[in-house]
């Protein structure tokens, strides 16, 4: 992990070298004061020489302005090389995202990845910064007080850096209470964001079934949760501190009286004594500086630690020598497809299906009995284990293909239509890219969009709010319609498209369906059954199981689940009629 850490000051050596140099110089300059004191009291003010008085004084205040304006290049640089750092490791983490596969979205909630993208990678941008020149420049102070001092009295320096082992016990001991109660407590943040989230995300729901006060007792236990953890992790961090502080006190105790003991005997002179006494606070700040950096190393790691969890999910690929789909006509095979989201439940079980180039096929049954699995296997977004069946696209294994090249070959129109905050013309140009503004027109027309857009006062430029919240469920579905003609696949997903309209939009969506689907390979799952009786084929799927299959007319006539499930939908409608 520390070598993963390391790789990201590469990019930005030069300036951390410069930053680290000026660290340096800030400490050296540090141990000026407790010098020319001892100098001052020892040999100019006995003497008498005032010229001297005056030329050390200005050489110490030229000093200190150097001083400030190091530490102004420390402060800003340095902090900007950890805000590059941090901007690195988010933009990796959100590019490893992308790559990941949807088993790892159904195990992790929004809110949570959130979370390790911004607060947890804050913390590793103070670490990234404040850590090298905290350390630089405490160990240096320790080292050259301690040097100076020595050269004072050993004795003396000896006796007040006695207590140095005891406070790194004392560290060492409550280091690790307080990792894992700052660790625990970073947890109950990642809970807060996603209740956060979640229920942001879900107010229209909220509101609708007068659930406020649900949603507020959720947040609060999720808030007590993260009191707690805070409460734990801060007693830790109190005992931590102060110990350490009291630590650092008895040094001022030891010179307090050791120093004042050997003036008395003779063994060091006032000025030599006065030198010990403000030399041992330059010796304790580094201390104290080290014992916060405790913290921040602590939370730094925690976050960092985080960070590479995401980091070392293993993403999808492409098999060895996967080639690209090209060329492509359609034809598509599921054969003896098995396939399990928990290695105890197998959700398909032996499926074979036959799709010709642009033909049609629906699938219709129960909600859970794999239809939808079938559909999201085809694209590659599960994928299927060896000895499992196979899948294939023109005769060969979709596994053997680059995943970019299948899933541009494959459009998707959902039941749950997710549009991205924008325009409208980026939502359809999302599609393809490229697409100049008169394909993107024409796409809107062929999906019935294109004369409600024109009503607009901005036309294709109006905004659509998060997620298309100022759209109507039909209007968001023929956007995702436009999106899919302007991406022209030869294979085509359409998932209850059309399940949760009304009668009068699904008449819309569906002619604009059935132009989509024209001349593509077209896999179907549908709810309501009247709109597949002009497919192909219609393939019933129970349990993860193709139990009948045949068109229309066949599957009517031989009276068997689906004739079943189709007296039973029309039965319901004449009761509504």
């Amino acid at each position: 992990m520390l070598k993963r850490f390391v790789s990201y000051y590469k990019p930005h050596k030069k300036m951390l070298l410069l930053d680290m140099l000026a660290a340096f110089l800030i400490s050296v300059i540090g141990m000026v004061y407790p010098v020319v004191t001892n100098q001052m009291l020892n040999i100019y003010i006995p003497q008498k020489m005032y010229t001297t008085i005056v030329i050390a004084g200005v050489t110490v205040l030229i000093l200190y302005i150097v001083r400030m304006l190091l530490r102004y290049f420390v402060q800003y640089y340095g902090h900007l090389i950890g805000v590059k750092m941090q901007s690195q490791m988010r933009q990796d983490l959100f590019s490893h995202l992308q790559k990941l596969p949807f088993r790892f979205y159904d195990n992790h909630e929004t809110g949570r990845i959130m979370t390790r993208m911004t607060s947890d990678l804050f913390e590793v941008c103070e670490l990234a910064h404040h850590g090298p020149e905290n350390l630089l420049i405490s160990l240096v102070m320790i080292i050259l007080s301690f040097v100076y001092l020595f050269s004072i009295d050993r004795l003396l320096t000896l006796i007040i850096f006695a207590c140095v082992p005891i406070l790194v016990l004392v560290a060492i001991y409550f280091r690790q209470a307080m990792n894992d109660a700052f660790t625990d407590r970073r947890k109950s943040n990642a809970t807060i964001n996603a209740a956060v989230e979640s229920s942001v995300t879900g107010i229209r729901v909220t509101k609708a079934y007068t659930n406020s006060q649900r949603e507020i007792e959720k947040f609060r236990k999720g808030d007590v949760a993260f009191v707690d953890a805070s409460r734990r992790a801060y007693q830790a961090m109190a005992r931590f501190f102060s110990s350490t502080s009291f630590i650092t006190d008895i040094f001022n105790v030891f010179i307090l009286i050791a120093g004042g003991l050997f003036l008395y005997e003779g063994r060091i002179s006032f000025g030599d004594y006065s030198t010990f006494i403000v030399s041992v606070n330059l010796f304790i700040n580094p201390v104290t500086t080290l014992i916060n950096f405790v913290e921040m190393f602590q939370d730094g790691v925690s976050g960092f630690r985080r960070f590479v969890e995401i980091m070392e999910e293993e993403p999808e690929k492409d098999a060895p020598n996967a080639r690209e789909l090209t060329d492509v006509q359609g034809v598509i095979d599921f054969k003896n497809v098995s396939y399990s989201y928990e290695a105890t439940k197998e959700v398909l079980h032996g499926v074979n299906l036959h799709l010709e180039k642009g033909c049609k096929i629906a699938l219709v049954g129960p909600s859970g009995g794999g239809k939808t699995t079938l559909c999201h296997l085809l694209p590659n977004f599960y994928q299927l284990e060896e000895g499992h069946g196979s899948i294939e696209i023109d005769g060969t294994d979709i596994r053997e293909l680059t995943l970019d090249s299948v899933r541009r070959n494959i459009g998707i129109v959902q039941q749950d239509v997710f549009l991205f905050v924008g325009t409208i013309r980026d939502n359809i140009r999302y599609g393809r890219p490229d697409a100049t503004d008169e394909e993107i027109y024409e796409a809107a027309r062929r999906a019935n969009i294109h004369d409600y857009i024109m009503t607009l006062d901005k036309g294709y430029d109006t905004e659509i709010g998060e997620r298309g919240v100022k759209l109507s469920g039909g209007q968001k579905q023929r956007l995702s319609i436009a999106r899919v003609f302007l991406k022209d696949p030869a294979i085509l997903i359409l998932d209850e498209a059309t399940s949760a309209l009304d009668n009068t939009t699904e008449v819309l969506i569906q002619q604009a369906l059935d132009e989509l689907c024209k001349g593509r390979t077209t896999l179907v799952v549908a709810h309501r059954l009247s709109t597949i009786r002009n497919a192909d084929e219609i393939a019933v799927v129970i349990d993860g199981r193709i139990t009948e299959r045949g068109t229309h007319e066949e599957l009517m006539a031989a009276g068997g689940t689906y004739q079943s499930l189709y007296a039973l939908q029309f039965r319901d409608n004449d009761l509504f009629e």
